[in-house]
């Protein structure tokens, strides 16, 4: 048996291939422009889910914590490192290390609280994303 000869390894790609995600819904609420999340929060939201989807929906029942997935649509850029919502009078962190939606991919992820399904619409409570958000994913809590 002959050995093969030993064969440099390429160092580890730092970016990956752009993935290609289609939402599956969108949020409606009345908050048009951004407010700090607690504000938004506040609101109730609507999913509207893609109607070819709501098969999936089986299974959740109103009083449910889901975990909502979606794509901060308006965010341009971003820092590696930011104050807190912007608030110079605290220290700066690491964009990891924060919930901004300047961050080098602008997903959100938030915890809500299924209210009522009807159809492709759930009625939702705890959401930090403004109106035409588009969803990704939902996933129980």
């Amino acid at each position: 048996m002959t050995k093969q000869p030993a064969t440099p390894h390429s160092p580890p790609a730092t970016r990956h291939s752009p993935l290609t995600l289609a939402p599956i819904g969108h949020v409606e609420n009345s908050i048009k422009d951004t407010l700090p999340p607690a504000q938004i929060k506040a609101v109730p939201s609507r999913i509207v889910l893609d109607p070819a989807l709501v098969g999936g929906l089986d299974g959740l029942q109103p009083g449910y914590k889901l975990m909502v997935i979606f794509h901060f649509h308006l965010s341009k850029g971003y820092d590696l490192k930011q104050h807190p919502r912007h608030d110079l009078s605290r220290p700066v962190r690491g964009v990891f290390a924060l919930r901004t939606p300047q961050r080098p991919n602008p997903i959100g992820v938030t915890i809500v609280d299924l209210i009522e399904i009807n159809g492709n619409t759930l009625l939702i409570h705890g959401l930090d994303a403004i109106d035409g958000t588009p969803v990704l994913d939902l996933k129980p809590a």
